[in-house]
């Protein structure tokens, strides 16, 4: 039922009415799920209580309990307040059930412990409309909440509930318009490796039929590991990493406990490795049974050679991190080489095997990065491990281990820099973001593009970045080659973008034989 400004569409739950914005309609905040509050807490999702009459989806849910870090910059301040954490967010520019058209499904980033689909940088208003297909954003659990190791709850519970928010499209999203054979997931950085998650999931099979995956990030726990974290995060309230003792805490209050484990991280580097020296104690745990193994085994073994995939990443990822952190323009020779001995590629699981300065594996990582890059300033060297261990190999070997498998793969990279600070930032992490959804005056875009909007050629690189991807979720057709490991064509999106071979052949030979896994407790 539609009217000048409203649009009502029954869901399997119960009707919700949508506005039209823009020549789309537009459904915000619908629950996929109960509450995960109360006898819920720690749970795997489950299904939501029906309602009657019409709700209102006219705003956003609130955003899943989170730390404090970077809320100005995705949106969080002033969001709506509220236990419906587990809410779905629809733009259609029809809600005709004839109509079938694809649909995208939006994971966001933000380090497993950050994010909300509210976030005005998501406005997914210009893929909807230019790409003429159905969008979907959708909250999940984050921190301790969705992917701590307690006993008591099963692991992974944010990915549980994307495959739940991701069943709720399969069953609702035609009513929408959209087509559920036609399902894109996408995702950037914490949701690049939630979609490679999915991708590695038995629970997820079948839901969608492509995937896009935007700088994932390397690091999954093994069970050791990732038990061993919340076991550290726990005590810093006093308790036991078990569900029935963090549900003491009100989930409100929970990230916090996380958040006073971050500067103390460090203390653990002998245990937890590369993870030390990283920004979060959050990440996908390979526990055996929700992920049964991490996603470039279960990759490489064609767990999803029937799935279309794209995988890329920022040329200059590391950079922001180095921004944020007041560390551009100041690493010194020492910084390197810590950087290079910690983060360096190694023969095992986990880059330089997580041994850290002055050990065995770490040092090979050092002399491997100097021989290779010998002009390379300090501050080069420390930018390019980062980048390489963190993001850009783990995106490389994704492609190669889908290729393995039996699948294809299309692989990319941003190259074009963010226009903030003369072009200091580089093509940076999180730069892709703004210019998919041409958002660039809002959260991470108020910073890339110095808070003056966006110019002629932002808005080209981003129309092509957006129909690139509106396009292989239409078509299975990016407007590339497929990767192989022969010629290995990648698409540069540039003031100019080309398609060129792999832009860093020799960081790819660097890391070519290191093993990229499930993260190991150390000691």
């Amino acid at each position: 039922m539609t009217s000048a400004g409203a649009s009502v569409v029954r869901t399997r739950a119960g009707a919700v009415r949508g506005r039209r914005e823009d020549g789309l309609v537009v459904f915000r905040g619908i629950p996929f799920a109960e509450p995960p509050v109360g006898d819920a807490r720690f749970a795997a999702p489950r299904p939501v209580t029906a309602w009657d009459g019409t709700r209102d989806a006219f705003a956003f849910g609130p955003p899943p309990p989170q730390e404090s870090g970077f809320q100005g910059r995705t949106g969080v301040i002033d969001a709506p307040t509220g236990d419906d954490w587990l809410t779905v967010n629809v733009w259609t520019p029809d809600p005709d059930p004839a109509a079938r058209r694809p649909v995208m499904v939006w994971i966001y980033g933000g380090a497993y412990k950050l994010g909300h689909s509210g976030s005005p940088g998501y406005d997914a208003r210009r893929i909807a409309r230019d790409g003429d297909l159905v969008v979907v954003t959708l909250n999940y659990r984050l921190g301790v909440e969705g992917f701590a190791r307690i006993d008591g709850a099963p692991a992974n519970r944010g990915l549980l509930d994307q495959v739940a928010a991701l069943e709720w499209v399969r069953e609702n999203i035609a009513a929408f318009g959209g087509d559920p054979g036609r399902v894109t997931v996408f995702g950037e950085s914490a949701g690049a490796g939630s979609v490679a998650s999915l991708l590695a999931m038995p629970s997820a099979a079948g839901l969608f039929g492509r995937a896009i995956a935007q700088s994932m990030p390397g690091p999954f726990f093994s069970d050791d590991l990732a038990r061993d974290l919340a076991a550290a995060i726990a005590a810093e309230a006093g308790l036991r990493p078990k569900a029935a003792d963090l549900s003491s805490v009100d989930p409100r209050r929970l990230p916090a406990v996380g958040e006073a484990l971050g500067p103390k991280m460090r203390e653990f580097e002998d245990r937890w490795g590369m993870v030390a020296h990283t920004l979060t104690a959050f990440s996908p745990v390979v526990d055996g049974e929700v992920l049964p193994t991490a996603p470039w085994q279960a990759l490489a073994a064609g767990s999803a050679r029937d799935v279309e995939l794209i995988v890329g990443h920022t040329r200059n990822e590391y950079r922001l991190f180095a921004a944020l952190g007041g560390q551009l323009g100041t690493i010194t020779d020492e910084q390197a080489t810590a950087a290079l001995r910690t983060f360096g590629p190694g023969p095992g699981p986990g880059p330089g095997m997580g041994l850290g300065p002055g050990s065995g594996f770490g040092a090979d990582g050092e002399r491997a990065y100097r021989a290779a890059f010998p002009d390379a300033s300090p501050e080069e060297l420390y930018e390019w491990v980062h980048s390489d261990a963190v993001f850009r190999m783990p995106s490389l070997r994704l492609a190669e281990a889908q290729i393995a498998g039996g699948g294809r793969a299309h692989v990319y990279e941003l190259a074009w820099p963010a226009p903030a600070y003369g072009g200091a930032l580089g093509a940076c992490h999180g730069l892709d973001i703004p210019l998919l959804f041409g958002t660039f005056a809002a959260d991470l875009g108020l910073m890339l593009f110095a808070g003056v909007g966006s110019s002629p050629e932002a808005e080209a690189v981003s129309s092509r970045f957006r129909t690139a991807w509106t396009a292989f979720a239409t078509t299975g057709d990016p407007g590339w080659p497929a990767y192989d490991t022969e010629r290995r064509p990648t698409q540069v999106f540039d003031t100019e973008s080309v398609v060129t071979a792999y832009p860093h052949e020799t960081s790819r030979r660097l890391w070519e034989h290191h093993d990229f896994g499930a993260l190991p407790l150390l000691g």
